[in-house]
């Protein structure tokens, strides 16, 4: 038996951020728009604040959370929420916004810290949280479609990762315009994080028919438009595609769950305060490598396809040839397929300018230092025991070391 969930409403399309009114309206009587510095300088909140001005509803906002949410842009937003007594909440930014105001929705209706929530802490919300309403501007996270958040706890420096079905959005508004303010570096470390999700998701020993039909269909659509959108070329097709391949990821990721990748990519995070998405960029061709032979060959084959799939020969993402051969002359062994993943997911790195640990600027012996609790802290998360292999702290401590001078070449 399998089950699946998601919000109740889904909007997606040009413009589609207009709707936030109606639904605000629909759920409570004062809002509160969670945001950071950057969509209030570019002028996103304010036009949110309008649409909801407009059917007279009262509203605050709270636009303090950076690059990564912690627990003190949590409490500082519950502050003005109680006070305010706000009875729903949007937020509208990247991943960081909407799980930041994840955290929020669900502490205003039910006791406790985040702590306590986390596999670790083993407590389960006992209420709904407050109507939310998740407004992506990156397509990568795909948290407005998930019952996930990720907080950085500032007093552990431990990067928590709750999933709990009181944590899904009761909407997403999905309007591609809205990434196109994204600049480059931004679009390529989202998309990689959209592409780890769902190959993790498709990997995953809890992956299942429909989530594997969504991850097959996001690796796709990342796979195609990604690259286009990162040189500057793409038409509102292209961002139209990234978003809704980053929102099918999400929802994959959310039902089966992260592996590997990510219980790794957290403890980077927490520890050195790099955004959620390069790290997860950075460790991808690496610990995918390792995952290869322990991983069906039929599913890395599918990625495969996915991958190479209306992509013409001589791009990133052709086919291997075999024998002189191209896919549509000769099938191509499962093995070749497989490692073919490998080389179009580096290639990828390369186009979208992702480096290694090194090239980012982490101090070696700060690194090497951290390597034993990074290990601990990734097992602790419980995504490693997603993967449909047994994974040991010491073969964590491993790919650590090899993912710092990590060549994509």
């Amino acid at each position: 038996m399998h089950e699946v969930l998601m919000p109740s409403r889904m909007i997606y399309g040009a413009g589609s951020l207009q709707r936030v009114g109606g639904l605000a309206k629909l759920w409570g009587t004062k809002a509160l728009i969670v945001s950071d510095p950057v969509m209030l300088n570019n002028g996103l909140v304010e036009r949110c604040s309008l649409y909801i001005a407009e059917m007279g509803m009262p509203y605050v906002s709270y636009c303090g959370v950076h690059t990564e949410p912690t627990t003190k842009h949590v409490e500082e937003c519950l502050d003005i929420c109680r006070a305010e007594g706000c009875d729903v909440v949007i937020a509208i930014g990247g991943g960081s916004c909407i799980d930041a105001a994840k955290a929020v929705a669900v502490l205003m209706t039910n006791e406790g810290s985040l702590d306590q929530y986390t596999p670790l802490g083993g407590q389960q919300f006992q209420s709904e949280s407050l109507p939310l309403i998740a407004i992506p501007t990156t397509a990568g996270t795909g948290s407005e479609v998930t019952k996930v958040t990720v907080i950085i706890d500032t007093k552990s420096q431990v990067k928590m990762m709750i999933s709990q079905p009181q944590l899904l959005p009761k909407a997403a508004i999905v309007d591609a315009e809205l990434i196109k303010s994204c600049p480059p570096s931004v679009i390529a470390s989202s998309g990689v994080d959209a592409l780890c999700h769902a190959i993790e998701a498709y990997l995953s020993k809890k992956a299942q028919p429909i989530t594997d039909v969504w991850a097959l269909q996001a690796i796709q659509l990342m796979s195609k438009h990604l690259p286009i959108v990162y040189n500057q070329q793409a038409s509102d097709h292209h961002y139209e595609q990234i978003a809704l391949g980053a929102m099918l990821a999400g929802a994959a990721f959310s039902n089966a769950s992260v592996t590997l990748i990510h219980g790794m990519s957290r403890p980077i995070g927490a520890l050195f305060h790099i955004p959620h998405g390069i790290s997860n960029a950075m460790l991808l061709p690496a610990v995918l490598e390792h995952m290869a032979s322990r991983v069906s060959a039929d599913r890395l084959a599918n990625i495969h396809e996915m991958m190479t799939v209306e992509h013409k020969e001589g791009t990133a993402f052709a086919a291997i040839r075999s024998d002189g051969q191209t896919d549509q002359q000769k099938p191509i062994a499962l093995k070749e397929k497989a490692a073919s993943v490998l080389l179009a997911v580096k290639s990828l790195c390369c186009t979208l300018g992702i480096g290694n640990l090194s090239q980012y600027g982490i101090e070696r012996q700060a690194y090497m230092n951290a390597i034993s609790k990074m290990a601990s802290d990734a097992i602790d998360s419980g995504s490693p025991a997603n993967c449909p292999f047994i994974v040991t702290k010491q073969e964590i401590e491993q790919l650590y070391q090899a993912c710092f001078d990590y060549r994509y070449d």
